[in-house]
């Protein structure tokens, strides 16, 4: 035996409501979709900006060895509370010429007399080295994460106050349509004895 399909919304317990909800979940879905594809942009983006950015550092930093000459200090590092150490050196970079001096961070169980690297800048002057793959890779993939997450919450929270404006509009054609069916379902409106005794 065939059924005759009846079409999407034109059932009699499928009401506009529903459908609207229907369509709103389709948007966050879509929305947590597009969410991912802008995350993956993004990462990709900063991803390329950074190795450029760490490609033309590298030509401009240089790797030599400083010779630490006084016994370092503990620093804290201001409001986030951590800590490192620090030291008088010296070191050279032939292409510059003069020696050079200054307070440079160093590894914990440094000791004065002891060698460590350090990255110069084309005048011998201690500069940051260029950011690891790993850390372009960090950067990359926390920045990708924030733009999903902050579409996804965007959307979830545009989708939640579509919502309740759907269940509060499906509450009052709820009551409107309970006021007319009630009385004829309670049998208020039925003739016979006792009818219209309040």
């Amino acid at each position: 035996m065939f059924h005759r399909r009846t079409p999407t919304g034109a059932g009699p317990l499928h009401r506009a409501a529903d459908r609207a909800r229907t369509r709103w979940h389709a948007v966050f879905v879509l929305a947590c979709a597009l969410a991912v594809i802008a995350g993956v942009l993004a990462a990709l983006a900063v991803r390329d900006a950074d190795t450029r950015t760490a490609q033309e550092q590298a030509r401009h930093r240089h790797r030599v060895t400083a010779t630490v000459v006084a016994e370092p200090t503990v620093v804290t590092a201001g409001r986030s509370g951590g800590f490192g150490l620090t030291a008088r050196a010296v070191w050279r970079y032939p292409a510059a010429g003069a020696e050079h001096a200054g307070t440079i961070t160093v590894p914990f169980r440094t000791h004065a007399h002891d060698r460590v690297p350090l990255w110069v800048d084309d005048g011998g002057r201690a500069a940051a080295g260029p950011a690891s793959a790993t850390d372009i890779g960090l950067n990359a993939a926390g920045l990708g994460a924030c733009v999903c997450a902050a579409t996804v919450l965007g959307a979830g929270a545009v989708v939640h106050l579509r919502l309740r404006r759907v269940e509060a509009g499906s509450l009052r054609d709820w009551d409107r349509e309970w006021e007319v069916v009630e009385p004829l379902w309670t049998g208020r409106l039925r003739p016979g004895p006792g009818a219209g005794d309040d």
